[in-house]
């Protein structure tokens, strides 16, 4: 590109949203949406009828708080969003170790019969859609804090043209 196209993509940044870090943060809260009503539609027994459920319906509920504050946040470009959506990425990943895990590996006496609780197609998608949403908020994080450094090291440039 030639140096114009470059100033004017970076003095459009100055009026324009940052709709691509959002759109991913809103992706990962669909992901997220898709992970626990998979998890909460289950009925295996009484797996699920414990204070794990409980604390993960709370997680969940700051979680998609969390991510769509961040998510208005890092579209008007306001700086400090990016380690949030980082550390929701990182905690979507260590959840895929807790629950969907947990139950994988557990069996449930319905009928006098043991039967997984969560067989592996379900598992496999559980574990996807978690995965899917941190990579989301990372990416999103990622892009959000290298335009604001582009349009912060522009609006000092225009502001001290000598620097």
């Amino acid at each position: 590109m030639t140096q114009d196209v470059q100033t004017i993509q970076k003095d459009r940044m100055r009026y324009t949203k940052d709709s691509f870090s959002s759109s991913l943060v809103l992706l990962a809260i669909v992901l997220d949406c898709l992970y626990f009503v998979s998890i909460y539609q289950s009925d295996v027994g009484t797996y699920y009828y414990n204070w794990v459920i409980g604390v993960s319906i709370v997680y969940n509920l700051i979680f998609l708080l969390a991510a769509f504050l961040a998510s208005e946040s890092v579209k008007n470009r306001r700086n400090g969003y990016a380690p949030v959506l980082v550390v929701l990425g990182l905690i979507q990943i260590a959840r895929v170790f807790f629950l969907p895990a947990k139950a994988h590996a557990a069996t449930a006496l319905v009928g006098g019969v043991d039967v997984p609780v969560m067989g592996s197609k379900q598992y496999i998608y559980v574990v996807t859609c978690l995965i899917l949403s941190a990579v989301c908020c990372i990416i999103a994080a990622v892009t959000s804090a290298r335009n604001n450094k582009i349009l912060a090291d522009y609006m000092r440039s225009i502001e001290n043209p000598a620097a």
